[in-house]
């Protein structure tokens, strides 16, 4: 009897990442997310796409750009911003921050919530939440009814997948080790079988979360007493930067603080708008433009907050 040798099956090959294409990838999520790709940046971008072409039997960079570059390819398009996006952060992240907000910033405009003022706080690059939780906490520290009064944090992101996260109000005992056992009792419900926590309802209660793409138009058209916008303007080229800061200066109220990342500067066309008050926080020294708000920054709004 003969034997016909067996071969082994084919080998899907990994798609390469021709130059190219890595040119659309770059203009895309510019265009789309105001993010720079150099070219230090390209096995990045593969180890981040290669594995979703997989999921979705595409063979090539170009077919799945050709999809996404499609209005039948929309909802993929997400997905695209979300492997393009870092999402890298913590509770209580760069303590000084909370520190600052908590000593100083705070305490007035919490007097003046008390006497029916409008207090606003906008974390812009929330990721997963918990920089607009430990803005939460921190006010409810200071003011455990703070429900009671019309105060409001808004937290946006860009990426729909880890503001769902974000939403949901889970979190992995990993992300609340280092929190204080009393923080823990007073603002989180009791470990699951896998030691994560859920938010209390009073946290949730002064939380909103939405979708925002800073680099299109923002759907607020009211001021801000407070904004985080903590590690996100480094992704951006230099002109997008400037647009970022000017917008934020437009959008918060006369003497509202502004927060940003430890490695992040002012543009100098807004440097002389705001006085620092401490490290990388900063305060706006005089009253917006007239009419000013993120519509005059970014072209239209989408409703307000």
């Amino acid at each position: 009897m003969k034997y016909w040798p067996r071969h082994p099956p084919t080998a899907v090959r990994d798609p390469q990442l021709s130059q190219e294409d890595f040119q659309r990838i770059a203009q895309l999520a510019h265009a789309e997310a105001g993010l720079t790709m150099p070219d230090a940046k390209e096995p990045l971008v593969y180890a981040r796409l290669a594995k979703r072409l997989r999921q979705l039997s595409l063979t090539s960079f170009t077919a799945y750009l050709d999809l996404i570059s499609r209005p039948e390819g929309r909802d993929e398009r997400s997905m695209f911003i979300s492997s393009m996006t870092t999402n890298t952060t913590r509770f209580f992240r760069e303590e000084h921050h909370f520190e600052l907000l908590s000593e100083r910033v705070l305490p007035p405009l919490l007097d003046a919530a008390r006497h029916g003022a409008r207090v606003r706080f906008w974390s812009a690059g929330c990721s997963s939440g918990e920089e607009p939780f430990s803005m939460a906490i921190t006010l409810l520290e200071l003011c455990p009814d703070a429900g009671h009064y019309d105060i409001k944090i808004l937290a946006t992101d860009i990426d729909r997948k880890i503001l769902g996260r974000a939403q949901a109000g889970w979190f992995a005992a990993s992300s609340l080790a280092a929190l204080p056992d009393a923080v823990l009792a007073h603002h989180f419900g009791p470990p699951d079988r896998d030691g994560r926590r859920e938010v209390s309802a009073d946290l949730r209660a002064l939380v909103t979360f939405k979708p925002l793409n800073l680099v299109k138009p923002w759907p607020v058209t009211r001021p801000f007493d407070v904004i985080f916008c903590r590690n996100v303007a480094i992704y951006f080229d230099p002109d997008t930067q400037n647009r970022i800061w000017r917008g934020f200066a437009s959008t918060l109220a006369p003497g509202g603080h502004l927060f940003i990342g430890h490695s992040e500067r002012l543009s100098h066309e807004v440097r002389h708008q705001f006085e620092t008050v401490g490290m990388t926080s900063f305060r706006l020294r005089a009253p917006p433009p007239t009419g000013g708000s993120g519509k005059e920054i970014f072209g239209g709004t989408q409703g307000q907050h």
